[in-house]
Formats: structure tokens, sequence, C-alpha cells
């Protein structure tokens, strides 16, 4: 089955006190966006590759494009208001029957062995994402305080969210709410169950300044070896 990959790039970047996008930030010499794009075009080169960026950015990223000769085939799509509304006005671009991934610009860290396992589970189930173990201990905020939480029963969820053609259609015929925090939790509303799929612990999105740190260490560290990028 053809594989379509929307990678959401339609923040601001507010949090991070930059003057553009984190996406945009450089690592290794290059925007993040490009070694995210990468990811998906080493993985599979036929892939259909749609950005979704905020319509004010779409002349500074083509010019940046240019500026690095980067000749990776992609099809832009305005970004909106919120998560949900970037990836919707993506659907149309969509080629009819293709699984869909749907990915953070900013989580440049993915193996391709993840990617594979999304895909693959998705083809069978209609719905994969990759989840990671939590390891610190959680309390969960109650009106009398606190309270203990089994981290067993807990998972960490990643990027890409993958899911049959149909089931993101349907998923997306429901008005946004805000209790859409991923697609996810779109299509599970839609009655659309979930398929869990190991992630890797590196997947990480950088939201913090600190984060471009370890990215950068992360990318040098596989620099060094044969490693996944």
């Amino acid at each position: 089955m053809e594989k379509t990959i929307i990678i959401v790039a339609g923040g601001q970047g507010m949090r991070f006190n930059s003057e553009k996008p984190k996406q945009f930030l450089y690592i290794r010499e290059r925007p993040i966006l490009m070694h995210t794009i990468d990811l998906f075009h080493y993985y599979d080169r036929k892939m259909q590759i749609i950005l979704g960026i905020a319509e004010n950015y779409f002349s500074y990223w083509e010019s940046v494009c240019e500026q690095f000769h980067f000749d990776v085939p992609y099809i832009l799509s305005p970004g909106g208001e919120t998560r949900y509304h970037t990836v919707r006005n993506a659907l149309p671009e969509i080629k009819k029957g293709n699984l869909v991934g749907i990915h953070d610009a900013v989580r440049p860290l993915i193996y391709k062995s993840t990617i594979d396992r999304c895909y693959e589970a998705a083809e069978k189930s209609g719905a994969a994402i990759p989840c990671v173990p939590v390891h610190n201990t959680i309390r969960e905020v109650t009106k009398e305080g606190s309270r203990w939480v089994d981290r067993e029963k807990l998972r960490a969820v990643q990027t890409p969210q993958v899911f049959q053609y149909d089931v993101l259609m349907k998923g997306y015929e429901q008005e946004y709410s805000e209790s859409f925090t991923d697609d996810a939790s779109i299509v599970e509303k839609a009655g659309y169950p979930v398929t869990l799929v190991e992630g890797n612990t590196e997947n990480i999105k950088i939201t913090e300044p600190e984060d471009m740190v370890f990215a950068e260490a992360v990318f040098e560290y596989y620099k060094k070896r044969s490693g996944f990028f």
C-alpha cells in the first residue's frame, strides 16, 4: 500500500522564545524540518510528503530550500489555528487509499524501524501509534491533593501516528473539540480502536531550548556510528 506523511509544522514557537518557529531552527547546520523530511524520504522515496506550514512562512521556507538546494518533493498546505486544523487543511491533498502518517515537524530523531512498525500495524488494524514506557513516578492531581498512579499501565505517545485513509477521513468528519490532543484521540472518538507499537526513546518532541542540546548530541552520536539518519 502506498504511503503519505503529513508533517505538522504550523506552530509559531511561542514557548521557545525564538524569533522564528522551532522547526526552522538549525541542528547540524540545517533546519530541523529538513532533517525530519529527509527521514521519511529516505524511508520511502515514493512516499507522498505534505507539509502543513503557516502561510506567512511559505516564502521563507521556499527561500531556505533554495539556499540549501533542498529538492525533496513535497506539497505545501496552509497551517491552521490548531494541530487539528492544520491536518484537516492537508486532507484534500492526500492520495486516496494511501496509508497516512501524521508526524510532528520537531521530532527529527525517529528510527526508521519505528516508522516501519507504525505503517505495518496501521495497514493491518486501521490505526497505529508509537509509544514508550513512562519511567518517572507519576502522581495524579486530585481535589484532595494527589495520588499515586501505576506507571506500568501508562505510555508516552509519540508520532508518526498512522491511519488507513478511510479511518482518518471519518475521524476528521467530526467538528473540533479541545479533547483532541492528537490524531489518535480523534479517530478513537469516532469509534476506531488504536494499536500501540514500540517507539524509540530518542524520538522526543523538541519543545524547550535544552532539547536542542539533546538533539545535537544524538545526531553526533549516530554520526560516529552507522546510525539511522
